[in-house]
């Protein structure tokens, strides 16, 4: 039988997975320490409110992306802990996927400082 949905439980079971990637995982570190800085940098440009609003919205797909990246790892890590080719191109295909994310907020923040400009 399913388990009964518990909003408390489920937000603490992601808070939990969030703290652990944080604390285990130093690409996502550098991640939310990207997203801190240039969040704080938005608030204080000269832009409207909806401007702000997306730019800071762009920053976290590579945040989550990366939250993604280390589950795909960590399950690959699970069920192939030794060298296997077809575990390296799943996880360099999730490292790809990451590299690819950033380049959303990097063309959201040129898109806005050229139209703004």
């Amino acid at each position: 039988m399913k388990p009964k949905y518990n909003f408390m439980k489920n937000f603490r079971y992601a808070r939990e997975g969030f703290k652990s990637v944080f604390l285990n995982e130093s690409s996502f570190k550098l991640q939310v320490f990207f997203f801190v800085i240039f969040s704080i940098v938005a608030l204080f440009l000269p832009y409207p409110i909806w401007a702000k609003v997306f730019i800071i919205a762009s920053m976290l797909v590579p945040v989550v992306v990366e939250l993604l990246n280390s589950a795909i790892e960590g399950v690959v890590d699970l069920v192939s802990p030794n060298f296997h080719e077809l575990a390296k191109y799943v996880k360099d295909a999730a490292a790809a996927a990451v590299m690819v994310s950033i380049a959303i907020p990097v063309m959201v923040w040129v898109g806005f400082i050229i139209y703004f400009w």
